[in-house]
């Protein structure tokens, strides 16, 4: 093809990308069914106008339509890793881990329920080898997730379920694609009928060799983009490099899955970027790829879409039957695990209930697309393939997608609005126009205030403010009438409100360089986690995500394990120090939620709604504070780094706003503005390094804290310091089990802790000690101890303990009057009250 052919070709797809999407918004179908139909259109015009005997003028822009020199591999090695990489960089990754069990289950599942479906369906009516029906339904068990997606956040849907959908939907198709890989080998091979002993064996080792190099291949770009930090147009270089290089060294090196390589790399980028390169260039970085991907995505529908008229010049009449097996089969396959596998995984809470509508929705929204018609094509460009097999395969995987593109694509919007899932709920309603009522409330004293500053003609005023009174009197009334909302119910969307509120704060000291991209990911994450809370569980829901916000995770706990047994102090420092900077941004946003309360909270849902979040608000604080206390303990001086830290970074950023100003001012000019930046860049970066913290828990200095110590000499503190063991605990856990047998002493460096024995509880606080110790019966004693907020201990064993009390008239004294007020035998549980230093 002569270059100018092939550049205008190029261009005028490119134009026809440019008008889909409006016209897809226009007709209000999916963005994918227009381009689907606008390449057919084409691929369809250029046939016509070929073979037509009207004209031979149009026979070179024919010729070169349909001699397109693109081939299947330009779709497996260009369009494919681009759509996958974009789609990891796009989700939220730390949230999906929530709901690992029902994404990998419902993908995993998914595709391989399909694809045997279909290929037992397809090989019983039929005259295709086992093999090539199996490859039929790999091929077609893709999903392209973005219409139902789309259609989802346009109602308002449970986000959780939208998360679940996308997710299952990537691995869906990294999965389908694995086993594409696997069925055609066989297919190629003249394997008519694959045992299921070849697949099980050959399919963990795809996958796990994929995901193996897609991570070390992302570790080593963000490591090498790290060093790059100033130089942004390299590291969106080496990040376009990235998918390309994963998959090429996955299939042609390692023999692995291509597509879960890039999969793999994709995620390992979307958790390890954030925090290693500028918030600026990590959003450089996502724009790039969605530009890419919105491309890449393009092109290959249209093109394979042209490709389609071509297809089924070969289609015949029996065709017909075995298409409809496809379909037929593909949404049995869907319906199996959206109706029996999605309510067993809620059943035992491993997913989010999922309402009939919306598993009716995602059923009739489950539409193929450009994968599916990619991966058809491979086939029928493969010569080692039988000519009958490339035809029927290639004929019923572009039947199979018109069908879903042109019949379930166009009717879904109006499915969605059969099912009710268009409209509002009762309870949102009556919200809606209660919000109206208080925003116009609103807006007329905030009118009335600026009309004064200006002189406009009276007359005008009056009118415009006689027509706004008679709407905010009609939205007065609509509310008065809807006021019948549940308080249960107000509790509830005041909390929506209230972390959503949280949420935005969060984003605006992104924007202002206040808070770190990397703690940035954490907060928006329990953010979201409070909003997901509070729409299935309520208040209960708020205040669990709420304290889990501030709990010791399991990589926390297994990272003291590491240092505890083995010496590895890296990993609980870092983790350590994202503690003390998460907890000292939580505590700036959550005190700046208070104003919001009483201004918005109180106005739209009334007094006894704000109290309660006031309450609910103050509570947080507090479990804030006593683990930020509780770090400062351990780690005296390093909070007050991180203050002095963030100061200079708020310095900086009013700084740099001042100088903003003043050159949009003309105050200065460029060259000076230029300047004074590149300074404040200098400045700024070396305020991005976090302080070091030092791992060593000072146990000596915690030690004498505890007046239980205080007649201990030098030597015998530091032989104690070097004899306890730290142990984080959260609340609810349990540090003693009731008839347990239990043979340490626990010291409470920070946080609470509640006895309960015989009915009886009591609560113990900072420096004091307890702990259940066997008498020389070895009768149990029916004491337990649970941690009733986030709470570090130290640990000491009987033996040392016990010699300890022989040394110490401080604390056996202690331990002694403690039991005595607690009517307890000091021969079993040792408790013992000090004061705090």
């Amino acid at each position: 093809m002569e270059i100018v052919l092939f550049t205008t070709f190029i261009a005028s797809l490119f134009l026809v990308i440019g008008a889909a999407e409006p016209l897809a918004a226009r007709l209000r179908v999916p963005y994918s069914v227009i381009l689907a139909i606008l390449g057919i259109l084409i691929g369809a015009g250029a046939i016509f106008f070929l073979r037509t005997p009207l004209t031979d003028a149009l026979n070179p822009v024919a010729e070169a339509v349909l001699g397109f020199p693109i081939r299947s591999n330009v779709f497996l090695y260009v369009f494919l890793p681009t759509l996958l990489f974009q789609a990891t960089l796009g989700m939220d990754v730390r949230r999906m881990l929530d709901d690992w069990v029902p994404i990998l289950v419902l993908a995993v599942v998914a595709v391989v329920v399909a694809t045997v479906c279909v290929g037992y369906a397809l090989a019983s009516v039929s005259a295709l080898p086992l093999a090539a029906c199996l490859l039929v339904g790999a091929i077609v068990s893709t999903t392209d997730p973005s219409a139902v997606v789309s259609i989802f956040r346009s109602i308002s849907a449970p986000p959780r379920l939208a998360r679940i959908i996308e997710g299952e939907s990537l691995l869906n198709d990294a999965a389908a694609i694995a086993l594409f890989g696997l069925f055609m080998s066989f297919v190629m091979l003249g394997v008519p009928n694959p045992t299921l002993a070849d697949a099980t064996v050959q399919f963990p080792l795809l996958i796990l060799g994929g995901a193996a190099v897609g991570w070390v291949t992302a570790r080593i770009a963000v490591w090498v983009m790290a060093l790059l930090n100033q130089h942004h147009m390299a590291q969106l270089s080496i990040s376009v490099a990235l998918p390309y290089l994963a998959y090429i060294v996955a299939e042609q090196s390692v023999g692995a899955s291509g597509v879960i390589a890039v999969v793999a790399a994709g995620l390992t980028l979307n958790l390890a970027g954030p925090g290693r390169l500028s918030p600026q260039a990590w959003t450089n970085l996502r724009d790039l790829w969605d530009i890419l991907a919105h491309w890449a995505g393009a092109l290959i529908f249209i093109i394979a879409a042209i490709l389609v008229p071509r297809t089924l010049e070969e289609f015949r009449i029996e065709d017909l039957m075995l298409i409809g097996v496809v379909v037929v089969a593909a949404i049995a396959a869907r319906a199996i695990i959206l109706f029996v596998l999605l309510p067993l995984l809620a059943l035992v809470r491993a997913s989010p209930v999922v309402e009939r509508p919306y598993r009716v929705a995602i059923l009739w929204g489950g539409l193929r697309g450009a994968v599916t018609l990619a991966l058809a094509l491979a086939v029928t460009e493969s010569f080692r393939v039988p000519e009958e097999t490339k035809r029927v395969v290639g004929v019923l995987a572009t039947g199979f997608t018109l069908f879903t593109l042109l019949v379930q694509g166009t009717t879904l919007r109006t499915v969605i609005r059969r099912l009710g899932l268009d409209r509002l709920s009762p309870i949102d309603e009556a919200l809606s126009r209660q919000v109206v009522a208080v925003a116009l409330q609103t807006v007329r004293e905030d009118v009335a205030r600026s009309i004064e500053t200006y002189e406009l003609n009276h007359e005008l005023v009056r009118s415009e403010a006689k027509r706004f009174g008679e709407r905010l009197e009609l939205s007065v009334k609509a509310a008065e009438e809807n006021a019948d909302i549940h308080e249960k119910d107000r509790v509830t969307l005041g909390l929506i409100a209230l972390a959503g509120h949280e949420r935005d704060s969060i984003l605006v000291g992104v924007r202002q360089r206040m808070i770190t991209a990397r703690m940035a990911e954490r907060l928006l994450l329990d953010a979201d986690r409070l909003i997901e809370g509070v729409r299935t569980n309520g208040r209960s829901g708020y205040q669990r995500a709420a304290g889990r916000s501030v709990a010791y995770g399991r990589t926390f706990r297994a990272a003291v394990v590491l240092h505890n047994r083995f010496g590895l102090s890296a990993p609980l420092g870092r983790l350590i120090a994202d503690r003390f900077e998460m907890l000292l941004f939580q505590r700036l946003i959550l005190h700046d939620l208070d104003p919001f309360i009483h201004g918005r909270i109180r106005r739209i849902h009334g007094r006894r709604v704000a109290d309660l979040m006031h309450e609910l608000l103050s509570r947080r604080i507090e479990s804030v504070r006593t683990a930020l206390e509780g770090l400062r303990l351990q780690f005296p001086g390093y909070a007050e780094e991180l203050e002095r830290r963030f100061i200079r970074r708020t310095a900086l950023r009013i700084e740099e706003r001042e100088y903003t100003t003043m050159r949009e001012d003309g105050l200065i000019g460029a060259e000076v503005h230029t300047s004074l930046m590149r300074d404040l860049a200098a400045r700024r970066a070396a305020t991005e390094k976090r302080p070091p913290i030092d791992i060593s828990l000072r146990r000596s200095e915690l030690i004498r804290q505890f007046s239980l110590f205080s007649d201990l000499d030098v030597i015998s503190l530091k032989r104690l310091s070097r004899a306890l063991r730290t142990h984080y605990v959260n609340s609810g856990d349990v540090i003693i089990r009731r008839d347990g047998v239990e043979k340490s002493v626990f010291f409470i460096a920070s946080g609470a802790v509640e006895l309960e024995r015989a009915g009886h509880p009591w609560r113990l606080g900072r420096g004091e000690v307890f702990g259940q110790l066997i008498v020389p019966t070895r009768r149990a004693r029916r004491v337990e101890a649970r941690a009733i907020s986030p709470t570090t201990l130290l640990v000491l064993d009987e033996a040392r303990f016990r010699r300890l009390l022989k040394r110490s008239e401080a604390l056996r004294n202690a331990v002694q009057s403690s039991a005595e007020r607690s009517g307890l035998d000091t021969s079993g549980l040792l408790i013992g009250k000090g004061e705090e230093a």
